[in-house]
């Protein structure tokens, strides 16, 4: 009997069939039809502020590590989402952005969170530089891979489950995407995002997500989000990506309809995951927010790598 595969809230959602992948990855190539733009330069980087993020009372505040990699400290915890710290992830996709920090400078950590099992949001090489008696938060079925490397306090979540690892409330909720690091385990674990709560503040981290109608429904059950951590590149061809990410328009109207305080992009400015330069998806988020004259400025905090915001 085969492995429980997961699947989106809209199952007509699947991974690209093979076709596809060849098409993009290959054909369209072959045949001059993929036009992959020079990745240009990465996002500036800042120097980091870890004195101030891991004070015990220190003010909340949310670092910014590059691609979708955060640190946060709320009520004096200091956490992690999907931290990527190498020059290349996969062994094939090159870093555009500083490094803010080695993997081992990380701090103490009250939680680990990864959003799914893709290598620009599980990273080997910044994981295993922790210690192993972190607490780590996870998708249904990807604790083995941890439980495997020595972690020992590692706990699996389904969608809208909430865990507690103090002051941290920590809810997954779902995501439109999908889960493979090998070509044998497509969707055999679960992948989605995260809301962090406490001390009266809350952060939502979308991990990787197409635009879906539950942005609605994570909107309705956190209503008082302080930020909003939306990913916003990889999206070049359209035919082949918005099924599984959003561009930054559709990141714009996902702000919208989760009604949060600030949009934090992500996923964009690092790595060259698909067709377009690295710094395009920056570039239409900030015409799009320009077009939107009733959303005052302050709104969309653009975050240099290194550089932190603090939850006011």
């Amino acid at each position: 009997m085969g492995r429980h595969r997961y699947q989106n809230l809209d199952p007509r959602h699947v991974p690209q069939a093979f076709g596809n992948v060849f098409r993009w990855a290959v054909w369209d190539r072959l045949t001059g039809r993929r036009q992959i733009a020079p990745p240009g330069p990465g996002a500036p980087g800042a120097a980091p502020d870890l004195e101030d993020l891991t004070r015990p009372t220190g003010s909340n505040r949310l670092l910014w590590l590059g691609h979708a990699g955060f640190l946060g400290n709320l009520g004096g915890a200091c956490f992690a989402v999907d931290p990527v710290l190498s020059q290349r992830i996969g062994g094939v996709y090159r870093r555009h952005c500083p490094i803010p920090l080695r993997p081992g400078d990380l701090p103490k950590l009250t939680a680990l969170l990864i959003s799914h099992n893709h290598y620009d949001h599980l990273d080997a090489a910044t994981v295993l530089a922790l210690p192993r008696d972190v607490p780590i938060c996870v998708p249904l079925d990807l604790g083995a891979w941890f439980r495997r490397r020595g972690f020992r306090t590692v706990t699996e979540l389904d969608w809208w489950q909430t865990v507690t690892v103090e002051p941290l409330r920590i809810t997954l909720v779902p995501a439109r995407h999908w889960s493979r690091r090998t070509p044998w385990d497509t969707n055999l674990s679960l992948w989605g995002g995260f809301v962090v709560e406490a001390v009266g503040r809350s952060i939502y981290h979308a991990g990787d997500t197409a635009l879906f109608e539950t942005f609605e429904e994570i909107g309705r059950r956190f209503p008082d989000l302080d930020a909003a951590l939306l990913p916003i590149g990889a999206y070049a061809p359209p035919w082949f990506m918005d099924s599984n990410h959003m561009n930054p328009e559709q990141a714009g109207e996902a702000f919208l309809t989760l009604g949060a305080r600030r949009l934090v992009p992500m996923h964009w400015g690092a790595y060259q995951l698909t067709d377009e330069p690295v710094c395009e998806p920056i570039q239409r988020l900030e015409t799009w927010f320009r077009s939107r004259p009733e959303l005052p400025a302050d709104r969309l905090v653009r975050l240099a790598v290194g550089q932190s915001l603090e939850l006011r």
